[in-house]
């Protein structure tokens, strides 16, 4: 019974980052949404935005961890959990562990860039002195079916803007 409601509670946080995911895709970003949750609190947000602020490292795991570190008034997050609707980064996944993140849950895998097994898994080295538990697969289909809409528009738009020259 309480893995169910783990579970349930899981699948909540992730619709809550699927919609800041949204937000990124309003503004043109690669639409991956990301939430820091403490005691069942919604406590960090973030969304790519690396287009909008001029900033490669806009991602949304480190928005959402600086959010998450600024109302806490400290850079370590122990005991939080961190949703993400796209696999992280070699980048994120370090600053996962340097925020100390207890858990990370993930929906879809990213095959180019994920490191956190797709590609390489960062947190299974046991020479690393903080290892958080990960969590994948949660709304999996929801996660990729965005990102593939936005590419498929993207890919579009851009034979649109061809056929108009």
């Amino acid at each position: 019974m309480q893995e169910a409601t783990h579970l349930l509670s899981d699948e909540t946080f992730m619709r809550n980052a699927l919609e800041l995911a949204q937000d990124a895709w309003s503004m043109g970003e690669v639409p991956v949404g990301a939430v820091v949750v403490k005691d069942g609190e919604i406590i960090g947000r973030g969304f790519n935005s690396p287009i909008l602020h001029h900033d490669p490292t806009a991602h949304a795991e480190i928005r959402a961890i600086l959010d998450a570190a600024t109302k806490l008034k400290n850079y370590r997050l122990v005991d939080c959990s961190l949703y993400v609707t796209l696999e992280p980064c070699a980048m994120c996944a370090g600053a996962i562990m340097q925020a100390r993140i207890a858990r990370l849950i993930y929906g879809a895998r990213d095959a180019k860039t994920g490191a956190c097994g797709s590609v390489v898994d960062l947190f299974a080295y046991p020479q690393l002195n903080h290892h958080t538990e990960v969590v994948a697969g949660i709304l999996t289909d929801d996660c990729a079916i965005l990102l593939k809409e936005f590419f498929a528009e993207k890919r579009k738009a851009g034979i649109d803007e061809r056929n108009q020259n």
